[in-house]
């Protein structure tokens, strides 16, 4: 029996939610826990049932859900309690456009869209722009090279291309005297720093993770820390650093004593598969590129805002400056919901699809009571990641390129924006002074500065710019050419979620997958027949609080939505980590193993 006859068989023996379970997930042979199937089965002839859909939170999964169900012929309002668009909202920075020019342009964090994401560019080529074509044709563009700079001595900034037509578009700056004396410095300093037996061994354990079967993945490796799997103790301090310490932050904003080791290794096999080429569902190639794509205008304006409008042409309504305060629960159903404001919103179907640290206080006896299982959901763990915008009066000279400061006390990732966004600055942004916009991710918030010894979130405003500013100075600068400019700078944004009353307070946490969290993250589909969960902290293919996790995580509360009404229509589609099938035969016999009790035959 294949996996759709086997979920059909399921489906038919199911009520209400239960239902929507085979549109979310499939069982292995870990009891009490499931992994998200990408197959999504159609729905059996029937009676159509209330079709009024009701969504509490505007961001990510809260749009992606509204796009899916009102496509589908549901009727749609979502309620979102302060801006559409959620983490990927991007702002005018206040009191700044001069001469007819726009605000400089703020952002929560520079948006990065690796080539493995799938949900994120399927929702963008169906979201029309004016004067034609979509958002993913019009406004994703690739990113041709990248910088690696570390925060240590002897170590100089590099640039690399990532593809080939990378390298020909940039090989005067790639090849460049002083980039080839940086690629040989940093090169041969890391060699020295990292010995060739522990890289072998780093490759070698996430050779282990890309042949783990699923069961291995969920029942061992997910309960390990990322550190604990590549075994850090006891190797040299650059891998400690670099290798799995500043590389786990650089690219997925994780803490490597904390997180997952199943959903790095993951997220990292799929980073690498996509880098290869290999994968035709990814799009991305070695001669063209598309492992490393951005948005060549702010957030909003390039995306959210063209978004937003399509969805109301089709019908979305939007209530905004609404927060839901509570759900009431009659005869195991949700009955209604009432909002912040006192009002009271009645639908057939509800979403809940907001961050975690929104839903918990959400979670009240009586809906607990109806589905114990979203009890775990208390302890889902959150933690800050946010940016901040510098405004320079000279435009780089460095190729379009994300840059990883590596080592970085504040583990810093950054931007620099008006070459890849193709614009004059001076024109188009702020008084005419600024060409240039440096966005930087600061992924730590906990550790010391360089500047006044304090993490960030003992820090004050101007003193978390100084201290980013240092940092990123003193990884950039280091190769002899000075990049960044104390004289350049005009003026910066931190992210607005950042306030002190008096004291410091994120509005925006990213909830953080921790060692052994998978157990207690929901399903799309809950065990109330008309209660269903959105958001980055679902149950989802990517397994990563990211965008394109909530992204998916909306499309399978769709789908719950419609197996639960009983809807013709087809599902919404859900991408899987698409994984090298040459792989499937070792997967296959290290399923015999782990069932056997045996470790990987590559644990050693």
């Amino acid at each position: 029996m294949d996996e759709n006859q086997s979920a059909f068989s399921r489906r038919s023996a199911l009520k209400g939610a239960g239902a929507a379970a085979v549109l979310a997930g499939t069982a292995v042979t870990m009891p009490n826990v499931s992994a998200p199937s990408a197959r999504a089965v159609p729905p059996p002839p029937g009676r159509a049932r209330g079709r009024e859909v009701a969504i509490f939170g505007g961001g990510m999964s809260g749009l992606a859900a509204a796009q899916e169900l009102i496509e589908r012929g549901f009727r749609v309002t979502v309620y979102e309690p302060s801006y559409l668009g959620g983490k990927a909202f991007s702002h005018d920075v206040p009191g700044t456009a001069r001469g007819g020019r726009l605000a400089l342009p703020g952002e929560h964090g520079f948006r990065f869209f690796p080539g493995c994401y799938q949900h994120v560019p399927d929702t963008m080529e169906r979201i029309p722009v004016a004067g034609g074509g979509n958002v993913r044709d019009r406004h994703l563009i690739n990113v041709e090279t990248a910088v690696i700079a570390f925060d240590d001595a002897g170590y100089a900034p590099t640039t690399a291309p990532t593809s080939l037509i990378g390298f020909a578009d940039h090989a005067p700056a790639i090849m460049s005297l002083d980039n080839l004396r940086n690629a040989l410095t940093t090169g041969l300093r890391f060699i020295v720093d990292v010995p060739p037996h522990e890289l072998a061994y780093f490759v070698t354990r996430e050779l282990i993770i890309a042949t783990s079967c699923e069961e291995r993945r969920l029942g061992q490796w997910e309960k390990q820390s990322w550190m604990q799997f590549v075994k850090a103790n006891g190797k040299s301090p650059a891998y400690q650093r670099y290798l799995v310490g500043a590389l786990t932050r650089a690219l997925v904003a994780a803490k490597s004593h904390t997180a997952s080791a199943r959903t790095i290794g993951q997220i990292g096999l799929a980073l690498a598969t996509s880098a290869t080429g290999l994968i035709g569902q990814y799009g991305t190639d070695l001669v063209s590129g598309g492992v490393d794509r951005i948005l060549n205008a702010p957030t909003s304006h390039a995306w959210i805002n063209p978004w937003v409008r399509y969805l109301r042409g089709r019908g979305v309504q939007f209530v905004m400056n609404e927060a839901v305060a509570d759900f009431s629960v009659s005869g195991g159903r949700i009955s209604g919901a009432r909002l912040a404001s006192g009002a009271t919103v009645t639908a057939d179907w509800y979403i809940a699809s907001m961050p975690i640290d929104r839903l918990k206080p959400l979670l009240t006896p009586s809906l607990v009571n109806a589905d114990p299982s979203l009890a775990g959901i208390r302890r889902l763990q959150d933690d800050w990641m946010v940016g901040i915008q510098y405004f320079l009066s000279r435009r780089t000279d460095l190729p379009p390129s994300h840059i990883a400061a590596l080592g970085t006390p504040w583990a810093l990732t950054g931007l620099f924006q008006a070459r890849p966004w193709n614009v004059d600055f001076a024109k188009t942004y702020g008084d005419g002074r600024v060409r240039d916009c440096l966005s930087i991710d600061i992924s730590e918030w906990e550790k010391p500065g360089i500047l006044y010894g304090k993490p960030a979130k003992r820090c004050t405003k101007r003193e978390i710019a100084a201290e980013v500013w240092a940092q990123m100075k003193r990884a950039m600068n280091s190769g002899g050419k000075p990049v960044l400019r104390d004289e350049e700078m005009v003026t910066w944004s931190l992210d607005p979620g950042i306030t002190w009353s008096p004291q410091i307070e994120n509005a925006t946490p990213l909830m953080v997958n921790t060692a052994g969290s998978y157990q207690h993250r929901p399903q799309a589909y809950t065990k109330i027949p008309n209660f269903f969960i959105g958001g980055d902290h679902v149950r989802t293919n990517i397994d990563l609080a990211t965008m394109e996790g909530a992204n998916e995580a909306g499309r399978r509360a769709a789908n719950a939505i419609l197996a639960a009404a009983d809807s013709p229509a087809a599902a919404a589609p859900v991408f899987p980590l698409w994984e090298l099938p040459m792989l499937d035969p070792i997967k296959a016999e290290d399923r015999n193993r782990y069932r056997a009790g045996l470790p990987h035959f590559l644990d050693f």
